[in-house]
């Protein structure tokens, strides 16, 4: 009986093992399936979130398409505004350079700088809006380049005008010696293309002869510093002659003198008694040689008599010139 009783109870504990193992195995297959379910259900929806993201615009891609529509008409606006202010700088160079550099009697403004600086976004990883953001940066740079370049123009204005009294009295203006003076209004014109009357071949007349007796009186026709007095020697063919520096690119000069009364370095004032006409030098009658220089080109010195003159008076001096051969 007792036997019975021990066969029945390992009977039992080895039911519940199985009983027990069967329930786990279970467990675990539930689990697994459940899991299972998780991931294919996680795929699925990413899958799906992936082609609707493709297909359709969620809510924030159309907030996000909204935003780039908006940066774009953003930028166009900014490229106009940038578009009327190189509008407007270029009016302002044009008055630059054609009014207040006129009434000042200067060339264009030198050493503009012409370099861009590299090119905005030139580095930016490309994308749709790559070329925008580029076009946009080389406007502005343009348009800062052209401010700059007209601050520089305006700063030489304004020391200018800082000098327009000392300017007005500077440049030439007057007649370099007596109109009564003058034998019978003889003037020698001014002639960059002369036949030169003893060499026979085209020879440049830089300046105006004025035909007179000897020593006649010369004044200097603006305030300057006496760069050049040589009171004797040839002179390269001007003779006794005197070169004045009136400042603003500027000069004059007065040759074939029979006197030079002032000195290198002294300065002289419109209307001052420098010296005496003559006929030195390779002249072959007394006469003044006179030249005005603007930043080391000659030009016409009956340009700058107007101011002495009615402009009935200038067009008929323009009528009367004619080449000399007072020089050889």
């Amino acid at each position: 009986m007792e036997r019975r009783n021990g066969a029945l109870g390992e009977l039992t504990h080895d039911a519940q093992q199985v009983v027990s193992e069967m329930t786990s195995v279970l467990f675990r297959l539930k689990a697994y399936k459940l899991l299972r379910k998780i991931l294919l259900g996680f795929i699925f929806v990413s899958v799906a979130n992936v082609l609707f993201s493709y297909l359709f615009y969620t809510p924030k891609m159309y907030r996000i398409v909204r935003a780039n529509r908006e940066l774009v008409d953003r930028c166009l606006v900014l490229q106009e505004r940038i578009s009327a202010a190189q509008r407007e700088v270029e009016a302002i160079r044009h008055r630059d350079e054609r009014v207040y550099r006129s009434l000042f009697a200067v060339a264009p403004a030198s050493g503009s700088v012409t370099e861009l600086s590299p090119e905005r976004g030139a580095e930016a990883e490309p994308g749709p809006y790559a070329e925008l953001a580029a076009g946009i940066g080389r406007r502005l740079d343009e348009l800062t380049l052209a401010i700059y370049n007209e601050s520089r123009s305006f700063d030489e204005l304004q020391a200018l005008a800082h000098d327009k009294e000392r300017m007005s009295a500077s440049i030439p203006a007057i007649w370099p010696i007596d109109r009564a003076a003058l034998h019978n209004n003889h003037i020698g014109a001014f002639n960059p293309r002369r036949m030169h009357p003893i060499l026979h071949r085209i020879a440049p007349h830089n300046g105006v002869d004025f035909g007179c007796d000897r020593g006649t009186p010369v004044y200097a026709t603006g305030d300057a510093v006496v760069e050049i007095a040589a009171p004797r020697g040839e002179n390269g063919g001007f003779g006794h002659q005197i070169l004045l520096d009136h400042a603003f690119g500027y000069k004059t000069r007065y040759a074939h003198l029979s006197k030079v009364l002032v000195s290198r370095g002294d300065r002289v004032v419109r209307g001052q008694k420098i010296g005496e006409t003559g006929n030195t030098g390779r002249s072959t009658a007394p006469h003044l040689h006179y030249e005005v220089i603007h930043k080391g080109v000659p030009v016409n010195p009956i340009n700058y008599f107007n101011r002495d003159m009615t402009a009935e008076e200038y067009d008929r001096l323009l009528e009367e010139l004619h080449d000399t051969n007072f020089e050889m």
